[in-house]
């Protein structure tokens, strides 16, 4: 049998995949379920391990997807609602001043998007770029595009956002080595595609902020920054912490206190105690009722409950490709041609980005690719970090007309499709390529 005819299945599987969200404009949730049903059929599964398959490759994988990512959820809501990303902006712009208001922003977006979804934050802060913007009769340029990349970088690179523990699940890696890696290649990542280019770009189109029609009248004091900053520090220090110990980097010498300190710094435990200390920092003290934080955080399970089941739904896809063997035979093939895994995570996300537009979908599919290629290797926990951030690279990668967060990005700056390609479009190819060589260089030389 030759290459060709036994990854044929999982290619088309991969077309149906694409046909049935484009042209038929079906939920990626179905779709996913949909391909791996035909991929899986195609190579050879029978009806009953074709339903067994579907069971595995679900349950496996939203065992702790869905913990992390429904109490993230909550967790982002309750600092969103309380105005967190306002002071956080806030102080920093006052410690950097006008004149480094850029570095101010970029650092903004990238802490923001820790606990709170991209859109959101993005909309939430964009009254303090129109706000510089009126200020210093500069480029609107100038400061959102740092800000958009620290917001892109953050929900790419760094759990707990949903992307990377979606990933970081399907593929087996580590929580705790992806926010270390995540961090490593984010900072660098964010200063070539956030502040150089955002000077560039800033100085090549002009954009003004829309008029001022009235000033916002604030219902509550902004909470403090420092509280706001330990907050979202917590759950991962204390995910770090646990990743210390398990690989032996921390040393406690008492077997019950390394015990504690282990099961608070899962993260299930550290998300937990960071959505207690919220519920009540930021919600009971503060004066909102009960009633009202209950209701903010069912209301935050709505996006919560869409990356849940497309995590699930691509590690069925995962699991056929184990099933099948095929995934198996595809790592062979490309040990044999010299293609390092890390270089073929990148392409398999980018070409699903750029066809469908969907960075989770991307990222998701990336996964599910690669994880059958895994099984029996012996990488490291920062190896498998490394592929975590070469996939959310490849699906940050070439955003445009197909994908949500370009018309995003064009409607609140006052951008026509030409200027949103010169500056959003290729923030977002500057920040995949720069992740990219990020991932490599720690790949190679740690």
């Amino acid at each position: 049998m030759t290459f060709l005819t036994l990854i044929s299945p999982i290619l088309l599987g991969i077309g149906i995949l694409l046909l049935l969200v484009l042209y038929f404009r079906i939920h990626a949730f179905l779709a996913l379920l949909i391909a791996s049903i035909v991929a899986g059929l195609l190579a050879g599964l029978d009806a009953e391990s074709m339903i067994s398959t579907i069971q595995k490759g679900m349950g496996g994988t939203l065992g702790s997807v869905a913990t992390v990512v429904g109490l993230g959820a909550i967790f982002g809501a309750i600092l969103e609602h309380s105005g967190g990303a306002q002071a956080i902006s806030n102080y920093l712009l006052k410690k950097f001043g006008t004149e480094r208001a850029s570095t101010a922003m970029v650092l903004t977006g990238f802490i923001v998007a820790i606990p709170v979804f991209f859109d959101v934050a993005f909309i939430i802060l964009i009254p303090v770029i129109y706000s510089l913007q009126r200020k210093t009769k500069r480029s609107l340029l100038l400061y959102a595009i740092p800000l958009l990349s620290g917001l892109a970088i953050t929900h790419a690179f760094i759990p707990p956002t949903p992307g990377p523990v979606a990933v970081a699940e399907v593929i087996g890696a580590d929580l705790g080595s992806v926010i270390l890696i995540g961090f490593l290649v984010g900072i660098p990542t964010a200063m070539i595609s956030g502040l150089w280019f955002g000077k560039y770009i800033g100085n090549k189109i002009m954009l003004h902020a829309p008029p001022l029609v009235e000033a916002t009248k604030e219902s509550k004091a902004l909470p403090s920054v420092g509280m706001i900053f330990s907050i979202i520090a917590l759950p991962i220090l204390l995910i770090l912490m646990n990743t210390a110990i398990k690989s032996d980097l921390l040393s406690i010498g008492n077997s019950s206190i390394e015990q504690v300190l282990l099961l608070i710094g899962h993260p299930f435990c550290a998300l937990i105690l960071a959505n207690v200390i919220a519920w009540y920092a930021l919600g009971l003290k503060r004066g909102y009722s009960k009633e009202d934080l209950l209701k903010l955080s069912t209301k935050s399970f709505a996006p919560a409950g869409t990356i849940i089941l497309l995590t699930g739904a691509g590690g069925v896809f995962k699991q056929v490709l184990v099933d099948t063997k095929i995934g198996k035979e595809l790592a062979t093939s490309l040990n044999e041609w010299g293609i390092p895994i890390l270089l073929f995570a990148f392409i398999a996300a980018a070409l699903v980005r750029i066809i469908q537009g969907s960075a989770t979908v991307a990222m998701i599919t990336a996964a599910g690719l690669v994880a059958p290629l895994l099984v029996g290797s012996e990488l490291g926990r920062l190896d498998l970090a490394c592929i975590v951030i070469a996939i959310a690279s490849g699906a940050s990668i070439l955003s445009h007309v197909n994908d949500s967060g370009f018309w995003l990005v064009s409607q609140y700056l006052g951008m026509n499709e030409q200027q949103t390609f010169r500056s959003w479009t290729m923030m977002t190819t500057i920040l995949a390529f720069t992740g990219l060589c990020g991932a490599l260089l720690i790949d190679i030389f740690v």
